[in-house]
């Protein structure tokens, strides 16, 4: 488990024993193992979102660094996307890095619970991603920040993903099937969160 002092720091500590991480984790045997640290190389979404956050909950990490889809990342191993990190990850010893919540399930990684807003040790779930969005006022605008935000058991490094369609457009049948489908995985894909669609969609990417 790690809270917001220690995810904030994690560039700073050296061993997994380090007594920061001891005190959250009683009872648990922890390795004077190297911490290495995996970062994205290049500019993303992920990271804007992991930044923002840590510049939430630490006032050090948002004047020194600050938040955004690239920073100057003072220590670790550049990884290019998701699948770059967690490939480092998989096969680095000691390491730990960020990734979107589908890539830490298709590749089988060990995750942290985070301490929430509201001082509850939360597990990274889709219901959890859920619950951060439930105390947000949506009536105002959908651009709406979701990291950090207090409620049960809200996971608080959740993000959300915008899908653009032109309003005007000279292909109206495309344009149609591109809507209904988007219903659909909304509506029925969804409820029965099928993941596997997910995975293909990113193969075909």
């Amino acid at each position: 488990m790690a809270k917001p002092s220690v995810i904030s720091t994690w560039v700073k500590l050296k061993k997994w024993d380090d007594e920061a991480i001891a005190k959250l984790n009683p009872g648990l045997k922890l390795p004077s193992q190297n911490i290495a640290v995996v970062r994205r190389a290049d500019g993303s979404g992920t990271s804007f979102v992991f930044t923002s956050y840590l510049s939430k909950v630490n006032e050090e990490w948002k004047s020194k660094i600050g938040a955004g889809s690239t920073v100057n990342w003072p220590t670790g191993l550049g990884g290019k996307g998701n699948d770059g990190i967690a490939a480092f990850v998989q096969r680095l010893p000691g390491s730990i890095g960020y990734v979107e919540y589908a890539y830490a399930k298709q590749n089988n990684l060990a995750y942290t619970k985070l301490v929430s807003a509201d001082g509850k040790p939360v597990s990274p779930t889709e219901d959890n991603f859920a619950n951060a969005a439930k105390g947000v006022d949506w009536s105002k605008s959908f651009a709406q920040d979701l990291t950090n935000q207090k409620g049960e058991n809200a996971w608080p490094i959740t993000s959300t993903t915008f899908i653009l369609v032109h309003k005007a457009t000279n292909k109206p049948e495309q344009t149609a099937e591109v809507l209904k489908f988007f219903d659909w995985a909304y509506k029925t894909a969804g409820k029965k969160r099928m993941r596997w669609i997910t995975r293909r969609c990113r193969k075909a990417w």
